[in-house]
């Protein structure tokens, strides 16, 4: 069912674009985005993983930088909300919302079919 599908996407739609719920893994081996997961607590979040080592911001650099190109938007448009030095952050990405959530079903789904 569509209606449940949404209730798991880690991301929620705003004027300006939307703020996805992720969990990093920094020293991932490679860049990329690794598919939805659901937290023990119920809440869903967007799993990244960068090579870029948890030190001085590098990794959340890298995790901006991966979510832009993956999008398709400039790096200036993605910005990190919270959890600087957390695993889990909020992210916010500007610019059409129904665009970048479609991005992002495209890229989740295309993770599932590896």
């Amino acid at each position: 069912m569509v209606a449940n599908e949404a209730c798991k996407e880690p991301w929620r739609y705003s004027a300006a674009g939307i703020s996805i719920a992720l969990r990093v893994t920094p020293r991932g081996g490679r860049d990329g985005i690794d598919g939805i997961e659901q937290l023990s607590d119920g809440r869903s979040v967007l799993k990244v993983r960068v090579r870029a080592i948890a030190d001085g911001g590098e990794a959340n650099k890298a995790v901006l930088v991966l979510l832009a190109k993956s999008l398709g938007v400039p790096k200036a448009g993605v910005k990190l909300l919270s959890g600087a030095t957390s695993r889990l952050k909020q992210i916010a990405v500007d610019g059409d919302p129904t665009r970048l959530g479609e991005a992002l079903r495209q890229l989740v789904s295309g993770q599932a079919k590896d």
